[in-house]
């Protein structure tokens, strides 16, 4: 069987599940949310990369409050389309965030492991909160008790990509979150 090489666009999506219409509407909403629930306060904004960063960018567009930005790198996927490995905190912050309001945001909740360790690594830092924000969330794969504090959209469990998201780091600049096709996901891990 002969595979089309993919083209890391959307052409080498089999569906769109979030437009990037819908996006921008959900995420100047999160920014309204956050913006009420952090009236008056000075926040700092952990994005974890690097699926977040496109995230994270126009989050802190969208909200009015002052903010801090740091960035934390999670690493557990590698090149695969589901967890290999524990999750590890691969940088430190720079920031000090002790007595610090924080939001963690996150490109997805999957199983929730990812998120649950990078909490508890914030906690030991005794800021004056800690929440979360996912742009995605996928229920069905949560393996921790664990939810978001603030969650963009809800999706079934399929691989997907754009947005930030990624598989073996191509199709992040996609405007749009789509399911990668099958084929395209075989082929890479087979190689």
């Amino acid at each position: 069987m002969q595979i089309n090489q993919p083209s890391y666009s959307e052409a080498d999506l089999e569906t769109t599940l979030v437009s990037r219409e819908e996006i921008r509407t959900r995420v100047a909403g999160l920014g309204v949310e956050l913006s009420e629930h952090y009236l008056g306060k000075d926040v700092t904004i952990v994005s974890i990369l690097s699926g977040a960063l496109i995230f994270t960018a126009d989050l802190i567009r969208s909200c009015d409050f002052p903010t801090r930005l740091d960035c934390l790198r999670a690493e557990s996927y590698g090149n695969a389309t589901a967890a290999q490995t524990p999750p590890r905190i691969t940088n430190p912050l720079k920031t000090d965030i002790k007595d610090h309001h924080v939001l963690v945001v996150d490109d997805i909740l999957d199983s929730g492991n990812t998120l649950k360790a990078i909490i508890a690594h914030l906690e030991k830092l005794s800021p004056a909160s800690l929440k979360t924000c996912v742009l995605l969330d996928k229920p069905a794969r949560h393996e921790k008790d664990f939810s978001a504090d603030f969650c963009g959209f809800s999706i079934p469990d399929q691989f997907v990509v754009g947005y930030g998201l990624d598989f073996a780091e191509r199709y992040r600049s996609l405007p749009c979150i789509g399911v990668l096709r099958k084929e395209l996901q075989d082929a890479a891990t087979h190689t």
